[in-house]
């Protein structure tokens, strides 16, 4: 299973949670942004259903795959 990282940091002037490169929206104190990084993690968990995907790779190729709705990341909070 794979896991997602949050992370607190300073971003435009305020605070934000950052998964890799992508940063959140940018919130006035870092207890709000932590919250909203707790929410975000909590919801990334929940399992949903299971259903089929249709995708396109970088080559033009269609292909069709089952996304398994209880194949979800463990997902924490870093402050």
């Amino acid at each position: 299973m794979s896991e997602i990282t949050y992370r607190i940091v300073e971003h435009d002037g305020g605070f934000a949670y950052k998964v890799g490169d992508v940063f959140s929206e940018t919130y006035p104190s870092h207890d709000e942004a932590l919250q909203a990084a707790q929410a975000a993690a909590a919801e990334q968990q929940v399992p949903g259903s299971t259903e089929g995907i249709r995708y396109q790779d970088s080559k033009g190729a269609w292909h069709d795959e089952t996304a398994q709705g209880n194949d979800r990341p463990t997902a924490r909070v870093v402050d």
